[in-house]
C-alpha cells in the first residue's frame, strides 16, 4: 500500500480560540475553512512548514469526552489518546508551549524509544500532544 500520513483532526470546543492557539504556539498556517450546514459543523486546516497538517473541528452541541491527565491515564481508555510531533529543540519548545498556555504534562526526559527523548503538554482544552526529539549525541 502506497500511503502516508496526512492530517490529525482534533474536536474542539472554541474554534476561534483554539485556532488561534495552535497557530501562534506552533507557527501554523491556514490551508482552508469550512462549514457543512447540515451538521453545523465547522472546521479548519492548518499546516506547518514542515508539512503536518492538524484539522481542528466544532459542532454546536458537542460535549467534552474523556480528556486523559497525562498518557498513562490515556492508555486506559481505548481509542484517540494523543497526536506526537517530532521536533529538534525538545526543551526550547516544550517551554514555548507552555508559555503560550499549554498545561504541562510531562517535562523533557527519555523516552520509552531508544535514542529519544519526549515531553507531553496539553492545549488549552485539555487535549494531549506528545513531542518527541532525537537525544542529544
Amino acid at each position: 500500500m502506497d500511503a502516508r500520513f496526512d492530517h490529525v483532526g482534533v474536536n474542539v470546543r472554541d474554534l476561534p480560540a483554539a485556532t488561534a492557539w495552535y497557530t501562534a504556539a506552533f507557527g501554523l498556517r491556514p490551508v482552508f475553512e469550512f462549514t457543512l450546514d447540515g451538521p453545523r459543523l465547522s472546521g479548519i486546516v492548518l499546516e506547518s512548514s514542515h508539512g503536518y497538517r492538524i484539522e481542528l473541528l466544532a459542532r454546536p452541541g458537542s460535549v467534552p469526552g474523556p480528556r486523559p491527565a497525562d498518557p498513562l491515564a490515556a492508555a486506559l481508555t481505548e481509542g484517540y489518546g494523543h497526536f506526537a510531533l517530532r521536533v529538534v529543540d525538545l526543551d526550547g519548545v516544550h517551554a514555548a508551549l507552555v508559555a503560550h498556555g499549554a498545561r504541562d504534562v510531562m517535562a523533557p526526559r527519555p523516552s520509552p524509544e531508544p535514542g529519544f527523548r519526549m515531553a507531553w503538554v496539553a492545549d488549552p482544552e485539555g487535549n494531549l500532544i506528545e513531542l518527541i526529539a532525537p537525544s542529544p549525541a
